[in-house]
């Protein structure tokens, strides 16, 4: 298991961290298998998308029509933060599983491995269980 640290600057904010889950597989020698990256917090999500600014403000735009700041959500009694529990469990999800062939992780082109930060900023962690496969042969 590694855990990953994630410093978000944003209350909200899209946070690319492909380049290091990429680096945890080289660490961990698995040329072979997946890698499960997970979140440990309920007002994050991750997702596999595209890293392209415009994109990114869309989506962030696009969160905040569907589950707008401010509105009078009961838990906000508690905290002001309900938004940004509604949008991680509505939008989101808590983990991403990528395999690995060659000691690569198998994204497409364009995929990245995307930590989404909805009530920032804070100190972020990520779990990677990397785990070897056995290679099939046909």
């Amino acid at each position: 298991m590694v855990n990953l640290e994630v410093r978000t600057n944003e209350p909200v904010e899209i946070v690319d961290i492909t380049d290091h889950v990429q680096e945890a597989v080289w660490k961990s020698d698995v040329t072979h298998g997946i890698v499960l990256v997970f979140t440990r917090h309920t007002t994050t999500g991750l997702l596999i998308n595209e890293n392209e600014p415009n994109l990114i403000r869309d989506i962030l735009d696009h969160m905040e029509e569907l589950v707008p700041r401010g509105k009078s959500y009961r838990h906000n009694t508690v905290d002001r933060n309900a938004h940004s529990h509604l949008r991680s469990s509505l939008l989101l999800n808590p983990s991403v599983t990528v395999p690995i062939d060659a000691g690569e992780l198998q994204l497409g082109p364009w995929q990245r491995i995307l930590l989404v930060e909805l009530d920032g900023p804070r100190h972020r962690k990520v779990t990677l269980m990397i785990c070897p496969c056995e290679r099939e042969t046909v």
